[in-house]
């Protein structure tokens, strides 16, 4: 008897390969099994190149005719940057097709299933789900939803510190967790920061190779994508000659008109704001919508990442915790107007793990 959760654990293996480089399109792997030997496998690359189905298909040849195939999203079933895979499934003879999830696309949202299984193919899906919805939960979102997946990276001290008084941060933590959050920027479809933090860091948010801290492979895979940059400046405090617009593309989001100089990789959106503040939710829906952004990253100061936890748009918090004290004159964690236990914000930790001589503790939003 084939044991569907041990071949499915290895598309899933296949589709994480693709976790810094498919963007806008989701990580997707595949295996083909015929009397319960690997005969194809293959996970998708890039937004416009073949899908992991077409990788494992073109492995497995005419074998894979009465063979059974493993993939961790259901098969497109509709002409986009490539032909759809439920047209290669059927004309491959498959015996069997097992899915983990679902495409929330709605040009696929089951219709790839419909396919297979009225040209006789046997579908299995929901094999590993939960393992497969994780690893696309911002297209996934996306598609639901018309929102990037939102994580707040922050830093601080054991006292709830991220910045001293004056404005100074760096560094908190130390060169593990530093590495991490660039491992984390480098999976991420875009990173959004404010105003402050560049003014006061200098901030760039690049992917920097020296600090990946991964082997050469993984760190070329890690660099073929360049995230998005997204600033908020609302009053355009943010000069031309700072180190964000001296490193490639940028996104910037305003109230003010687009000043002289910008470069041509460098957009502007000019924005209304209300009560003098950019609306977030429609920051983060144009990114989605326009930008197609899955993964958002927002690294930033106490006021933004207040703002958007106000604003109940947070997934996720990686809150990097150093050992050591600040001082109760340096700034909070993040700016949130409450006065009462009642207004408290209760997050779900799901999961605290040593990085270096620090820790990150994963929380996430319960509404």
């Amino acid at each position: 008897m084939i044991n569907h959760q041990f071949w499915m654990s290895k598309a899933l293996q296949l589709a994480r390969q693709g976790i810094y480089t498919t963007h806008p399109n989701p990580r997707v792997g595949c295996i083909i099994v015929k009397n319960n030997q690997l005969i194809g496998q293959g996970w998708h690359q890039r937004a416009g190149e073949p899908h992991a189905e077409v990788y494992a298909l073109r492995q497995a040849g005419e074998r894979a005719k009465g063979a059974t195939l493993y993939v961790t999203l259901e098969p497109c079933s509709h002409y986009g940057r490539t032909p759809p895979c439920a047209a290669a499934l059927i004309k491959a003879q498959l015996a069997h097709v097992v899915v983990a999830t679902q495409d929330p696309n709605p040009l696929v949202a089951g219709k790839g299933l419909t396919l297979l299984t009225n040209a006789g193919i046997k579908v299995t899906c929901g094999i590993l789900a939960a393992e497969a919805i994780a690893l696309n939960r911002g297209f996934i979102k996306r598609m639901q939803h018309g929102l990037p997946y939102v994580s707040i990276k922050l830093a601080m001290s054991l006292d709830g510190r991220t910045a001293m008084a004056n404005g100074e941060s760096q560094w908190i933590t130390g060169q593990a967790a530093r590495s991490e959050v660039q491992r984390i920027r480098a999976q991420s479809s875009a990173i959004m920061t404010g105003a402050d933090t560049v003014l006061y860091d200098n901030a760039k948010l690049t992917v920097r190779a020296s600090e990946l801290g991964l082997d050469e492979a993984a760190t070329e895979l890690a660099l073929q994508r360049v995230p998005l940059r997204v600033l908020l400046d609302t009053k355009a405090r943010v000069g031309l000659d700072k180190a964000f617009y001296q490193t490639g593309q940028s996104l910037t989001f305003s109230n003010q008109p687009a000043p002289a100089g910008l470069a041509l990789d460098q957009e502007w959106l000019t924005l209304p704001t209300e009560q003098g503040h950019l609306n977030l939710r429609q920051v983060l829906t144009c990114l989605a919508q326009d930008y197609q952004v899955n993964e958002l990253l927002v690294e930033a100061g106490a006021r933004l990442a207040g703002a958007l936890t106000v604003a109940k748009l947070v997934d996720e918090y990686l809150i990097f915790m150093a050992a050591k004290w600040m001082g109760s004159a340096a700034r909070p964690l993040l700016q949130l107007p409450l006065t009462t236990m009642n207004e408290a914000i209760a997050l779900a930790i799901s999961d605290i793990r040593a990085i270096g001589a620090d820790w990150l503790i994963t929380a996430h939003s319960q509404c």
